[in-house]
C-alpha cells in the first residue's frame, strides 16, 4: 500500500521510468538518461557475474545491445513515502531477455529521479 498523498508524484515517476523504456526500445542510452540521477547506481547478476558500478555501464550496454523493439514493460508496483519512491518494473523481451527491475527514486529540486537500479535476468 502506497503513502502517497500527492496523486501528481504517481504521475511524475511513471514518466522518469518511461524514458527508461523509451531508451531500452530504441537501444539509446542517451534516452535513458533523463530518468536517472548524474550519480546513479546499477547492481545485479548477468549469469555469474556481478554486474555493478555507475549507471553510464547500463547506457553503454543499451547502446550496444541495440533495439528492443518487442518490449513489454509493466509497472507492477509504485510505493513512495515523502521524497523517496520504490519502482518495480517487469520488462520482457528485452532482445530476448526478461528482467525485474527495482528502482529506488528520489525527489530532487522538485524532479523524481532514479538513484539505483537494481535488477534480475530471469533464465
Amino acid at each position: 500500500m502506497s503513502t502517497a498523498t500527492n496523486y501528481d508524484d504517481y504521475i511524475a515517476i511513471e514518466k522518469t521510468i518511461q524514458h527508461y523504456i523509451d531508451g531500452a526500445i530504441s537501444g539509446k542510452g542517451d534516452e535513458m538518461k533523463p530518468a536517472f540521477h548524474k550519480d546513479a547506481t546499477i547492481f545485479g547478476y548477468v549469469g555469474n557475474d556481478l554486474f555493478a558500478g555507475p549507471i553510464q555501464g547500463l547506457f553503454d550496454w543499451n547502446d550496444s545491445n541495440g533495439p528492443a523493439k518487442n518490449l513489454k514493460a509493466r509497472i507492477t508496483h509504485i510505493d513512495i513515502a515523502g521524497t523517496v519512491a520504490s519502482v518495480r518494473l517487469e520488462l520482457d523481451d528485452w532482445t530476448g531477455y526478461r528482467f525485474t527491475d527495482f528502482h529506488n527514486l528520489l525527489k530532487v529540486n522538485g524532479k523524481w529521479q532514479i538513484m539505483n537500479k537494481l535488477f534480475h535476468v530471469h533464465g
